[in-house]
């Protein structure tokens, strides 16, 4: 009997150790930053755009197959000493995520350097750690909302290429 409670024991710690391998990678996304260099930066409909990437992100991210952990946009405020902060300080950025519940964070940014193109770039952080894991740029030409979109998704695919590598947390 005492070997059978034994086998049990350890066929339910099997059974628990295999899902958790199966559960999804959470990420939470930031609000992305303008960084408009052109003549006329921070145009209403760049600010709109801007706004828009990180549902973008989002909705593609759980397509993919991952959790999205929400972050306030509070959160991210006090945790932001100024612009670029986030983007520049990944353990900042991970203790963000750590409280959100979340295995890795996208901090994002659109830096927009001329009228004609921009470059959306993001930087994935591993909670666990703290550390840079993707540096990502995809650029955009024109400021068309299915141009945005095609950046977007091309920065899921970078990002769901390089979590692919990495062992689940």
């Amino acid at each position: 009997m005492n070997s059978r409670i034994r086998q049990m024991i350890a066929l339910s710690v099997l059974c628990l150790t295999s899902l958790n391998s199966f559960a999804q990678q959470r990420i939470a996304v930031l609000d992305f930053e303008l960084k408009d260099l052109t003549l006329a930066p921070g145009i209403p409909a760049e600010v709109e755009r801007t706004a828009g990437i990180r549902a973008m992100l989002e909705n593609g991210l759980i397509k993919a197959g991952y959790e999205v952990v929400p972050v306030s946009l509070e959160a991210q405020r006090r945790a932001n000493a100024g612009v670029g902060y986030l983007f520049d300080h990944d353990d900042v950025a991970a203790e963000l995520a750590r409280k959100a519940g979340a295995d890795y964070i996208l901090v994002g940014r659109l830096h927009k350097p001329s009228f004609l193109f921009a470059y959306l770039m993001g930087h994935l952080v591993s909670v666990r750690d703290s550390q840079l894991i993707g540096n990502y740029i995809s650029e955009i030409k024109g400021s068309d909302k299915k141009l945005t979109l095609k950046g977007v998704e091309s920065l899921i695919v970078k990002i769901d290429n390089t979590l692919k590598t990495i062992k689940q947390p």
